[in-house]
């Protein structure tokens, strides 16, 4: 009997993404070079770090009912009922906020409606307990025979998966930064670069658990905490899809200056950092600074900065 084809036969990712260095006198003025790990381009349904963390979910699924957690703007929702779309398989959204039942879907929970994801709704004291025994339990009740994916997809082995785009990296750059939500980019990432390289992680959610999150991760995936890593976490712009008038104003400067599309949940806030970080005199003349463009804009995702 063949083996079934690999899921990048199938689904024919852009692999590795495009590395390129755009001139910005903000960090040139500093003896520091900019480059962009266009991440965004890996796929046009599975962009940037959700290919990444999903791909050895999928595998190890093996054409079985996919459930997973989301909010009402999630990408990794979308993203996994893309993927169930593309693939042939089911998936199952369990999304935060059980008030949402009762009104039209949003244009994010809509496109994942139309890729076949069904959608169970839950109030937000159930979320925040959707670790736990019970509630796992409860949805497996209700689902049956599923694979559980975590919020955000991040797990030992959406980690692992995150490695290859530290190898990508290898010899490139000095700092490959990357903007964090539940930290399996960071901690693959971390662990795929090469001695002397250091990864930066910019969280874009307050409440400073996301080391403690890296570090659990890397301990579940590679049995120890790999490759050089940190967080600046003075840029979440006041929490998860917030956004304020600076950071609006940033971006569409940058968007202007580089002809660059910038996402501004996630690719703002990081871009924003090291820009920032560059002024202080936190990176050496000489330093190759890569921005890990993880999302290009959507219009549904921009939605959700203003009504959470």
């Amino acid at each position: 009997m063949t083996s079934p084809p690999r899921l990048d036969d199938r689904l024919r990712p852009r692999l590795p993404s495009p590395l390129r260095e755009v001139h910005d006198e903000r960090f040139a003025r500093h003896g520091v070079r900019l480059l962009l790990k266009r991440d965004d381009l890996i796929h046009p349904d599975l962009p940037g770090n959700k290919w990444r963390k999903l791909a050895l979910n999928l595998e190890a699924a093996a054409g079985r009912t996919v459930l997973t957690f989301g909010g009402a703007y999630s990408n990794h929702l979308r993203a996994t009922a893309a993927a169930g779309r593309l693939l042939g398989f089911p998936t199952v959204g369990v999304v935060r906020g059980d008030e949402l039942a009762y009104r039209p879907l949003n244009p994010s929970l809509a496109r994942c409606a139309a890729d076949g994801m069904r959608l169970h709704f839950v109030d937000r004291t159930t979320y925040r307990a959707k670790t736990s025994p019970e509630v796992l339990e409860g949805l497996l009740g209700r689902f049956g025979d599923v694979v559980v994916v975590p919020e955000g997809g991040s797990n030992a082995l959406a980690a692992q998966g995150c490695t290859a785009l530290g190898r990508e990296l290898a010899g490139e750059v000095d700092v490959a930064a990357v903007a964090c939500g539940t930290g399996g980019t960071l901690a693959g990432l971390a662990a795929g670069l090469s001695a002397g390289q250091r990864a930066l992680g910019v969280p874009v959610v307050g409440g400073g658990f996301l080391a403690g999150e890296v570090a659990r991760l890397q301990h579940e995936a590679f049995g120890s905490r790999a490759g050089d890593w940190t967080l600046e976490e003075r840029f979440t712009f006041g929490g998860y899809a917030r956004t304020t008038p600076e950071l609006d104003a940033f971006a569409a400067d940058f968007e202007e200056r580089h002809g660059l599309p910038v996402e501004r949940v996630y690719v703002a806030k990081l871009l924003f950092a090291l820009t920032a970080l560059a002024g202080e005199g936190a990176f050496a003349p000489g330093t190759r600074v890569a921005a890990v463009v993880t999302g290009a804009p959507d219009d549904a995702l921009q939605e959700s900065s203003v009504s959470r």
